[in-house]
Formats: structure tokens, sequence, C-alpha cells
């Protein structure tokens, strides 16, 4: 811990070396940020383990409090130059690092990028990076529902390669990537193959946004290779200063076997109202469907998959701009039992969870 401590030291003792006399004469700024999120979850189901659901990577305790996600992070820029630095811990960090080693999974962010172009349109960025996929991040106060939809749960939070972002006008933005592969910081041991991405942001006005993302890669060793094949859609738009919804559809197919022919493939849709009571209240009403029969992405014991279809209403309490209160109640039904409860598996699942989180 005390090498963690004096590397960052030096980073931060670097940026303002460098902001006293710059290479490109033009000073350094340095901006420090934080996130926390405390919450506390009931799994009706009663779970015989403290962790609800296997599939779930947020808030995903029964009974205790506890804290998802905490960062603090270092956003460093220069005229043609940018480059972030930050630290994490929580049950977020437990589960969905799991296949991370080390002290590396504490690292919420780690990239450095400069502008290929005078007019700072066209960006080069390398390092670990928020992804590119979906409308939903790891910091829930961002989020329109406190717990994440579950094509956001079973899709990539973070990547680790290199992009190419171009900002074409003020409508359209496109983006190209090659990365270690699908929510991974360290390639898979034993695989060669890097993995590709690519995104395309069009904003007719400022209250509607389209999205496109894509993944193509694999997850396996190059012995066991399975290509897989992903696409992320979504629409968001306000139809006044009150009402906004967002409309997502994921949908991707991985080859069956190493050098098979035939691939398998998976979907979700979903869709969240959100209506903004006043400045401090707001509301949101979400319904969504996984389809996954053949458990490529989420695994099961049930022959048919996971098929799960689900609903859930929060409510948010705002005091100030950096602080939210929420509560949510959610509802999921499967096709078949699959549920952790403290006695056999259930095809149905209910939650309440709450948090509160800040910025600074």
């Amino acid at each position: 811990m005390k090498n963690v401590s004096f590397s960052v030291l030096l980073i931060f003792v670097g940026f303002n070396l460098f902001g006293q006399d710059s290479l490109f004469n033009k000073k350094w700024q340095v901006d420090i940020s934080g996130f926390v999120d405390i919450f506390y979850a009931y799994d009706f189901s009663k779970p015989q383990g403290n962790i609800r659901q296997p599939f779930l990577y947020n808030h995903n305790r029964h009974n205790e409090f506890n804290v998802n996600l905490a960062f603090i992070k270092a956003a460093v820029t220069n005229d043609h130059y940018r480059a972030n630095l930050a630290l994490q811990s929580g049950t977020y960090v437990i589960d969905n690092y799991a296949a991370e080693q080390g002290v590396i999974k504490n690292i919420l962010e780690a990239n450095v990028g400069i502008a290929l172009s005078k007019n700072k349109k066209i960006w080069l960025d390398a390092g670990i990076f928020p992804s590119h996929i979906g409308f939903e991040s790891a910091i829930s106060a961002d989020n329109w529902t406190l717990t994440r939809s579950l094509l956001a749960e079973n899709s990539p939070y973070f990547l680790s390669g290199a992009k190419v972002s171009y900002e074409v006008n003020q409508q359209w933005t496109i983006l190209a990537l090659v990365c270690n592969g699908w929510q991974r910081i360290q390639r898979v041991e034993g695989n060669n193959l890097l993995s590709f991405g690519t995104q395309v942001v069009y904003k007719p006005t400022d209250k509607t946004l389209f999205n496109w993302s894509t993944f193509v890669g694999t997850d396996d060793a190059d012995a066991q290779r399975r290509m897989r094949y992903f696409n992320n859609l979504y629409l968001q738009s306000w139809f006044s200063d009150k009402v906004g919804i967002i409309a997502g559809f994921d949908f991707g197919y991985q080859q069956e076997q190493v050098k098979s022919a035939h691939y398998v493939a998976w979907w979700s849709p979903v869709g969240i109202l959100q209506y903004k009571i006043s400045d401090q209240w707001n509301t949101a009403l979400r319904g969504e469907y996984y389809h996954d029969p053949s458990s490529i992405i989420i695994s099961t014991s049930s022959p048919i998959g996971f098929k799960t279809a689900g609903i859930s209403y929060n409510v948010d309490y705002h005091p100030s701009s950096n602080l939210v209160c929420r509560l949510e109640l959610r509802y999921l039904s499967s096709k078949d039992a699959i549920f952790e409860q403290s006695t056999t598996p259930k095809d149905k699942n209910t939650f309440v969870a709450s948090s509160i989180a800040m910025k600074f």
C-alpha cells in the first residue's frame, strides 16, 4: 500500500512540475473529484448468503448497509492533452472486477489522451476507461434508476485499450477502439486476439440522442476461441422539461463452439420513463426483458437458460445538486427457477434498494 501511495504521489508531483514549466508553454489544470454511494437492499427471497443474485453487480448485498462504489479522481488537462486517474473501492468492485488480479481492480480510470487536430475535435485516448456501450454507468447518480438494467449489468462497464473519437459537428460523434476484451483490463490468459468496437452518436436536437455501439472479439483463450458480435442501440429523448424516455435494445451472437459455423444469440430490450415532479423530486418506471437461452452471458443451471422479465419503480430526492437519496422497488420473473433464496431457487424475485450518493 505504501508503494501505491508513493507512485500516486510521484504522478501528482510530475503533473505539478509540468504545470510550472510546460514543454508546450501551457499550464496544466488539475481537478480533483469523487463519489460515494452508500446503500441498503432487502431481498424478499432471503438468499442464504449476503450476495443477492449472481448476475447483478451493483447494490448486490442482502439486508446489510454497504458501499456500492466510492472513488477519488484526478483529471488533468492541457490545451491539447488530458489524463484521468481514479481509484475505487466497494462491493461493485468486488463483484464486477472479480476476473482482475491484485490492486489493478481498484483502478476505475487510468488513461491519457492527445488531441490529433488543432480544433480538438479528434482525440486519441489510451488506458483504462469507461465502456462506450450503454446508457448506464457505474456512477448511480448519473442514471435514471438506482439499480442497473439487466442489459447494463451484463455488458461491459469498462474497457482497456485505445480509442479515437471524432466530433464531426454538434450533431454527430463517432468512435473506434481496440481493447483487451469484453470488460477486461488484462487479456484472458492464452488469448492473443485483440477486440474491437465502434460508436456512433447522433443528436438531432438538444433533447434527443441516438446511440449505436458495437463490440467484435472473443472472451476465450485461442484454443477455445468463439467469436462474439454485439450491438447496443438506444434512444434518449425529453418530450418536455418534466417527461423523458430511454428505449434500449442489446443483441449479440457468438459461435456455439470453436471454429463452428453455427451461432447462438441473446437479446434484451428495456424502456425507462422518467417524470420530474419538481427540482428536487423525480420518479422513474422501467420495464425490461433479457433473453439468453444458451447462457452465453448469464450462466444458469436451467436447460432453457436465462429468460427473465422485470419491472421497477423508483423515487429520487435531490436535497442539493450533488446529493441524491433514492428508493427503488424491483420485481423479476423468470421462465425457470433461477433466483437465489433461503431454500430452493424460485422463478420470482422481489427486492427493495435504497441509496444515499454524493458527488464532490
